[in-house]
């Protein structure tokens, strides 16, 4: 066992975790941060997309011990300071990003790290980059909507499929 210090959601976090223990692990067991989903357990479908110092990663390809030192934000930490829903998740809402809900905190983890690199991506560049990001339920037209929206596009025009 190793005692393993971060930042999470803007507060400090720590505590004793063993080696093989994933990030995924510690935030949801050790910090009750239960928003970010255990999916497909092999990388694949997306749904533990946490940031990591900015970065979109899949925490269930990180060890506990390698996040150290690193500022982490999770799904809980995508809300306004008054508790309401972010721009992310209220767009999420208001256009029907979600069905059943489980690959919605990485979908808007995965749309979030998207809007900072590009503030404005175009329908194509958003369904390339959620690609490892798997929804069995809403075949991802909404979603790609939401994430429009919430880079201030007008999807007035989008048709539904």
């Amino acid at each position: 066992m190793s005692q393993v210090s971060m930042t999470v959601n803007g507060k400090s976090a720590s505590g004793e975790v063993e080696g093989r223990t994933l990030l995924v692990e510690f935030l949801r067991e050790n910090l009750s941060l239960t928003g970010t989903h255990v999916g497909c357990d092999t990388s694949q479908c997306g749904a533990c997309v946490v940031h990591v110092d900015g970065k979109a990663v899949k925490a269930c390809t990180m060890f506990a011990a390698e996040a150290e030192g690193a500022d982490v934000r999770t799904i809980e930490g995508m809300a306004n300071d008054d508790g309401s829903l972010g721009t992310i998740q209220q767009a999420f809402q208001d256009h029907h990003g979600l069905q059943c809900g489980f690959c919605t905190p990485g979908m808007v983890m995965s749309a979030a790290a998207l809007l900072s690199e590009n503030p404005n991506p175009s329908e194509a560049e958003i369904r390339d980059y959620l690609e490892g990001n798997i929804c069995r339920c809403t075949g991802y037209h909404n979603i790609i909507k939401a994430i429009m929206a919430a880079a201030g596009q007008d999807v007035s025009g989008i048709a539904a499929e």
